[in-house]
């Protein structure tokens, strides 16, 4: 990115990029665990203990308020972009639950002594013009000086009880449809290290999951989640723990951006992925699965697809799920 004041690539400016730079599934779940049990009103529909996409409050007997906050260090280098890919991955949690954004409010933190602030200006108004796209409000939010730039929003949406999307509510012989392309990681991972641009992994990051959230509706779907950072296997493994069944996962069917698989091989995987498939393997049967092809579907997304128990116009079914077994997921090779 070019600007009156020099050259920046954001990239170089945080410690890791996008959803890989989450907290690793399995130190989230033993610091949340202490903070399950007690009483639960009964109108809070989702909350914390299925590790769902956003929280769900019903306010009456047809609706319910649906509310989520995102926010991750630079992605890409342009700031444009970023704040484009930040925002369509704060509203996915909003459409993976089966819900439509109202409002969002902004979630910056900038190194305001290192970077300058037309650079900010220039992430939010990225994630505006999504917002926009999303017929999604934007009224404010907050800021920090920050040592590492990070973005981001809070976003409240609404959802019809009665239609709801939930990590929980899978049934065995429930199809299981990918509505994006994996490899978003290692494109990422290598955009950062070699300044090579990707359009095709920046058109699937801020491309918005709001058509495939009402195909789900359409198609009767009860279940579904979205693919970010925990990667494809993480939060599958999560869906499945969650609805008591195993996922069974058709690697060969699974797509991939153009370039992924060569990239992996390379070695652009980040430490995020790697994390995510230290997290699951003792709770995925891989069989003879190389590595390689365990990384890519560990592979840490940012602003990924929709995973969706249920056919959907257009996506790949890329396994099912099926009766209880001995592992969380089975991988068919």
């Amino acid at each position: 990115m070019s600007t009156e004041t020099g050259t920046y690539r954001l990239t170089q400016y945080a410690h890791g990029g996008g959803c890989a730079c989450k907290i690793p599934p399995g130190e989230l779940e033993s610091v949340l665990a202490g903070l399950l049990g007690g009483p639960v009103d009964d109108d809070l529909l989702v909350g914390l203990e299925t590790g769902d996409d956003a929280a769900v409050v019903r306010l009456s007997a047809d609706l319910a308020v649906v509310a989520t906050a995102d926010f991750f260090t630079p992605v890409v280098d342009d700031p444009y972009d970023w704040g484009r890919i930040a925002v369509a991955n704060a509203l996915s949690d909003v459409y993976a639950m089966g819900g439509r954004p109202l409002v969002g409010v902004n979630l910056l933190a900038w190194p305001r002594d290192v970077l300058p602030f037309e650079l900010a200006k220039e992430v939010l108004r990225g994630g505006l013009d999504v917002a926009r796209e999303a017929h999604c409000h934007v009224g404010g939010g907050h800021s920090i000086d920050d040592a590492e730039p990070k973005y981001g929003m809070a976003v409240t949406g609404v959802v019809d009880p009665d239609r709801l999307l939930r990590n929980d509510a899978g049934v065995a012989g429930d199809p299981l449809s990918l509505s994006k392309r994996l490899g978003l990681g290692v494109l990422n991972n290598r955009h950062k290290q070699t300044g090579e641009v990707f359009p095709d992994a920046i058109a699937a990051m801020t491309a918005l999951n709001q058509v495939a959230s009402q195909a789900a509706l359409a198609a009767g779907a009860r279940c579904a989640t979205d693919i970010t950072g925990f990667g494809l296997l993480g939060h599958v493994a999560k869906l499945a723990r969650a609805s008591g069944v195993t996922a069974v996962i058709d690697a060969p069917a699974v797509p991939y951006l153009d370039g992924a698989r060569e990239s992996a091989t390379a070695g652009y995987v980040s430490g995020g992925t790697r994390r995510n498939l230290a997290w699951v393997r003792p709770r995925t049967d891989f069989g003879s699965l190389p590595e390689v092809e365990q990384l890519l579907l560990a592979d840490a997304q940012t602003s990924g697809g929709l995973l969706v128990a249920a056919e959907l116009p257009g996506c790949p079914v890329i396994g099912e799920l099926v009766e209880r077994a001995a592992y969380d997921v089975v991988v068919r090779g």
